[in-house]
């Protein structure tokens, strides 16, 4: 079944899929081919068939599943050769560890194996495994060996894995591996498509997830990579606490500083999630977005990355500037104007805290890496009472910035903050903007990642132990970056 356009128009695919928990993912990879014009037959591996099955392939491409190397087709002819023959491309995704070093040898112990060694069409291949996999020096030598052939590799993303580490591994974004079959089919740059998958809508507090952090043009892969591979969440922008229907308590937030964060590491090779409450500037295109208005929304967002199992993120960057207060009891319908209005307050979860406290907790129980934790404060006047909040929050860097001061207040484009460390004296900068802000910030944190990849500082922070015990003084200004 194929659409009348597209940029595949009728053009003959083979897609192979091989057996990794990202096959169901395969579906909709078919049906994204055959939107745009394709005529998609499909071949398996056995453990590829133990993960999805062959029906729904078989109904969705009108064409047989096939699943064993020794079998013929109805005109008698053996069925991967016949697929080696009658296409155009192949397409294999996913494709595990295991298949990448059988293809690289030339091992052919399975139908899309034995298609790739029987055709002279262009392969595109989309690899799909836990992270320490794909990174070993055996995965990335079969994967050379395979760019040798002339295979066009589509390199994994980045972001929460199937064995809830992050890591490198993720299945290409399926646009990603259309577009590489459309360059291999045409020898161009394939076109932006007219059928694209979307993020659209809102998504529930406990579907947040990592994005891709490599669906992005060559004209903007980072300029460095020293964050490449880890999953970075940033909160930016200001909470609105409702009143009633039309009316809020808020802040001046305008979300600047934590996009700037967020940008900086999307440039620097990372995976992104944006906690994003009400800004007043875009955010990045290339980052995961969940939308998060009031401070019990931005609690449920962090609370569904910081599960009891261990913490789903290698660096949290809380740049929200999260209402102190919200209404007691929010009115279902407008408050008249006549009515006057008294409105009881009721302090708002500190969430630096309290999520600082769910990490460790989780790190305890999972025995995973600690993830880099990195606090706002906004202050007017004086700093003295940052140390002490670097050590109640249990964070290893706090971010201080006076809001009093020209140019470091909400809605500018530049910060002038003094960097907070539970291990080394504080780092006054000059006036900056917010972009250089986040890159001096940043550098700081990827010297931080490197000393707990290499065993240095993996456990809880010194002095950020004590502060599990201690509550933390409610009545202090809500992290604010700006």
């Amino acid at each position: 079944m194929t659409e009348s356009g597209g940029r595949l128009r009728d053009r003959r695919i083979a897609l192979g899929i091989t057996g990794s928990i990202a096959a169901y993912k395969a579906i909709e990879l078919m049906r994204m081919l055959q939107n745009e014009g394709a005529d998609v037959r499909v071949l398996m591996t056995t453990s590829a068939v133990e993960f999805i099955g062959t029906l729904t392939l078989e109904t969705l491409s009108r064409h047989p599943v096939d699943s064993d190397v020794l079998s013929l087709g109805g005109d008698g002819r053996i069925g991967h050769i016949a697929a080696a023959h009658d296409v155009e491309a192949i397409v294999v995704a996913p494709a595990t560890a295991h298949w990448l070093g059988a293809m690289a040898n030339g091992l052919a112990g399975d139908s899309v194996t034995a298609a790739c060694l029987a055709t002279s069409v262009p392969v595109v291949v989309a690899p799909a495994m836990d992270g320490g996999m794909y990174t070993h020096p055996a995965t990335q030598a079969n994967v050379a060996r395979l760019r040798e052939f002339g295979y066009r590799i589509v390199e994994p993303e980045s972001g929460v894995l199937a064995s809830g580490m992050v890591g490198r591994g993720r299945l290409a974004d399926l646009g990603r591996i259309v577009d590489a079959t459309v360059e291999a089919l045409t020898g161009e740059p394939a076109p932006i498509a007219a059928v694209q998958p979307a993020w659209t809508g809102r998504p529930a507090a406990d579907s947040v997830a990592a994005p891709s952090a490599d669906s992005i043009s060559s004209s903007t892969l980072p300029s460095r990579s020293d964050l490449a591979g880890y999953h970075v969440v940033v909160t930016a922008g200001g909470t609105a606490e409702p009143i009633d229907p039309v009316r809020f308590v808020g802040n001046r937030s305008t979300g600047k500083m934590g996009i700037a964060v967020a940008e900086d590491a999307l440039d620097r090779g990372a995976a992104v999630t944006l906690i994003l409450g009400s800004v007043s500037v875009a955010p990045p295109a290339r980052a995961h977005v969940a939308r998060a208005e009031t401070a019990a929304e931005m609690q449920a967002a962090l609370r569904a990355l910081t599960p009891p199992e261990g913490p789903r993120f290698d660096v949290l960057v809380m740049a929200a500037a999260v209402a102190d207060f919200r209404p007691r009891s929010p009115s279902e319908k407008k408050i008249g104007r006549s009515a006057g209005l008294t409105v009881e307050m009721d302090p708002t979860p500190d969430l630096l805290a309290e999520t600082a406290g769910r990490v460790r907790t989780g790190i305890r129980a999972s025995g995973t890496r600690r993830p880099v934790l990195v606090g706002f404060a906004a202050e007017t006047g004086s700093f003295e009472r940052v140390a002490d909040k670097l050590r109640s929050k249990g964070v290893d860097l706090l971010v201080a910035n006076d809001v009093a001061d020209p140019g470091s207040g909400f809605g500018t484009d530049t910060n002038k903050v003094t960097i907070y460390a539970i291990d080394t004296p504080p780092e006054e900068l000059p006036l900056l903007s917010k972009r250089e802000v986040a890159e001096l910030l940043l550098d700081r944190v990827a010297v931080r990642l490197a000393a707990r990849a290499s065993g240095a500082g993996s456990g809880v922070v010194s002095g950020a132990a004590s502060a599990e015990t201690g509550a933390a003084d409610e009545t202090e200004p809500a992290e604010v970056s700006e």
